[in-house]
């Protein structure tokens, strides 16, 4: 998911990226948002977490803008990302999965299937976010349904932690991220274990029947 963000402390994120953040709360109101969001695309495509950054975004501009920026800029990161994957890097993934057929008919199922499993692993905490965005660029699912069930699967949680940001009372107290969870956070988790326990039945499912017809 969106970054389904965990607490940054535990990632061993240094501080550089907090500097960074401070750097961004410094500048002009206008400039800031377009900093912030580039800084974003290039955190993803870049394999950064963005945890921080995305807690951060209600801090610097609030739920309501700090959701848009981020939504904004996971989207444009994830969508770079996943044309890398297809047209870029794809080559060199393939001959590493070249011997193995299976791959094919999974690639083919989440091609047959894919919306609905993209918004599905977007809702999950499980999958990391900046790996799964290249490693879906080499499945057959279209840019567009790609990109619009990202945004869908990617929402709730972005709008979760940007909000839990807005509470913090400063970015060395969020790069800390020393709290006890919400329950509005129990119950996100719970919902993001649920849709992984659900992508992984539906894709074994498609996949074994995609195998099955290649038979």
């Amino acid at each position: 998911m969106l970054p389904h963000p965990h607490i940054i402390a535990a990632t061993g994120i240094s501080s550089w990226l907090q500097r960074v953040l401070d750097y961004i709360s410094g500048l002009d109101p206008l400039l800031a948002p377009l900093v912030f969001i580039s800084f974003y695309i290039l955190a993803t495509v870049l394999f950064i977490p963005g945890s921080l950054i995305t807690l951060a975004a209600g801090f610097l501009f609030g739920v309501g803008w700090g959701t848009l920026y981020v939504s904004l800029a996971s989207v444009a990161g994830a969508s770079a990302a996943f044309l890398i994957g297809r047209y870029v890097a794809r080559d060199w993934v393939m001959k590493k999965i070249e011997h193995r057929p299976k791959f094919r008919a999974i690639d083919e199922a989440v091609g047959e299937e894919g919306s609905k499993i993209v918004f599905l692993l977007r809702l999950s905490p499980v999958f990391p976010f900046t790996l799964l965005n290249y490693a879906l660029g080499l499945t057959q699912i279209s840019f567009g349904r790609y990109v619009l069930a990202s945004w869908i699967g990617m929402l709730p949680g972005t709008l979760l932690y940007v909000y839990l940001g807005s509470l913090f009372k400063s970015l060395a107290e969020l790069a800390g991220g020393e709290r006890e969870k919400t329950n509005t956070e129990w119950v996100f988790y719970g919902l993001g274990l649920l849709a992984t326990l659900i992508v992984t039945i539906y894709i074994t499912k498609i996949a074994r029947k995609a195998i099955n017809n290649r038979v």
